[in-house]
């Protein structure tokens, strides 16, 4: 017994008190993340230069694959709970996506990107709710915060690799796009064989309870609700990345720097997600989602008042620890608002309503910029982010 509680310990200090599946997810997700950022930076390129399609069609592809996601994560999750086990939807979803997203290499038209695209966010509906209340089940309370932390550094930095291999790869083969393709199979094989071998699911009797045959979100706390409804209404504030980086472009950055200021703000929320989920374990969730909340406020102000192009790279490094603040931090506050048997259709609906919300966030933020010009779209984002963060002020949840 003895030198199983020594084992124990070592086996602790090995993995920095973060528990097996965390550690199996986080390195699945960061192998994952190269496979998929490898390909996106490069696939509008390849949909207008190579297939010649038209610039709506881009949008239409991206716009119905996100919007699959977004509706699957709440039945993934809810399919997660009832089922009573986790592992095979989270195989299920990164191994479609990952074996799918490949076959662009051999696509010769933009309705065979449609159907590759469409089938990967299905992957990705079907892992994301499953995968984060496995995170929770888990993990305890106490460092619940360090467990999401770590998942997302993970993450992150496999998506700040994965434009760098796509550029080594072009360099390498003379811009041949569809050997960035081939070769994202790799890390992602690597990713299903890690999870297949070393997933392990926690047993779990929670499934027996006989509410969970029911898609019906009245058992879930009203906690958990008024902060899904707070983090939908900063949601649509928050448009895509895309217009940062128009942004940026608009401040006179050049467009080959445009990728190294995207790693840059990768690498910096890579670095302090850990960090920020360990602080929220210590002073609580609220206080550091509040403080990201008003962060990004502040940044977007910003971004509406920046007249120099030094300034783009002090914006991404805010933009990073913003990123840091919430990210993870919400998915642990999600696990702590709702009980292990809900937390699947938990993590589904706050991932679903906050994802719906970038759609008309990035159509509202578009329009803006169009009619007023860029200031008004980041004038409305944080004023929206202000605004959520005087409500999770006044709103005492914890």
């Amino acid at each position: 017994m003895k030198k199983r509680t020594i084992f124990n310990k070592l086996k602790e200090k090995l993995f920095l008190g973060i528990s097996r599946n965390v550690l199996v997810l986080g390195i699945g997700s960061f192998l994952t993340d190269i496979s998929s950022e490898m390909i996106y930076p490069v696939l509008p390129l390849f949909l207008a230069n190579v297939l010649g399609a038209p610039k709506s069609v881009i949008g239409l592809i991206e716009g119905i694959a996100e919007s699959t996601a977004s509706l699957l994560k709440v039945f993934s999750g809810w399919l997660s709970d009832r089922l009573g086990r986790k592992k095979p939807l989270i195989i299920f979803g990164y191994t479609s996506s990952n074996l799918i997203k490949p076959l662009l290499a051999v696509t010769t038209s933009w309705p065979q990107v449609l159907g590759i695209r469409f089938l990967d966010r299905v992957g990705k509906g079907v892992r994301t709710s499953p995968r984060d209340a496995l995170i929770a089940d888990s993990t305890e309370k106490k460092s619940r915060g360090k467990a999401f932390g770590f998942h997302r550094a993970l993450d992150t930095l496999g998506a700040a690799l994965g434009p760098l291999s796509a550029f080594l790869i072009l360099f390498l083969f003379s811009n041949n796009v569809r050997m960035v393709f081939l070769l994202s199979a790799l890390p992602g094989v690597l990713a299903v064989i890690v999870f297949l071998f070393f997933l392990r699911e926690k047993k779990s009797s929670s499934f027996k309870d006989v509410s969970l045959p029911h898609l019906s979100f009245k058992s879930l706390s009203k906690e958990f609700k008024l902060f899904v409804f707070i983090a939908t209404i900063f949601a649509l504030g928050n448009s895509s990345d895309a217009f940062l980086i128009l942004r940026a472009e608009n401040l006179g950055l050049s467009v080959a720097l445009i990728p190294f200021a995207y790693f840059f703000f990768n690498l910096i929320y890579s670095t302090l997600s850990m960090p920020a989920g360990v602080l929220s374990d210590k002073i609580g969730r609220r206080k550091v989602v509040l403080l990201g909340y008003f962060l990004f406020a502040f940044l977007y102000l910003c971004f509406a008042l920046a007249n120099r192009t030094f300034h783009v790279w002090i914006l991404f490094t805010l933009y990073g620890i913003y990123y840091a603040l919430t990210e993870g931090v919400q998915r642990a506050f999600v696990g702590d608002l709702v009980p292990s048997g809900l937390r699947g259709m938990a993590m589904g609906t706050f991932n679903a309503l906050t994802g719906f919300a970038l759609l008309p966030a990035s159509v509202i933020g578009g329009t803006l910029w169009q009619l007023l010009g860029p200031s008004a779209t980041f004038y409305y984002g944080a004023l929206l982010a202000f605004i959520s963060g005087l409500l999770l002020y006044f709103f005492r949840i914890e």
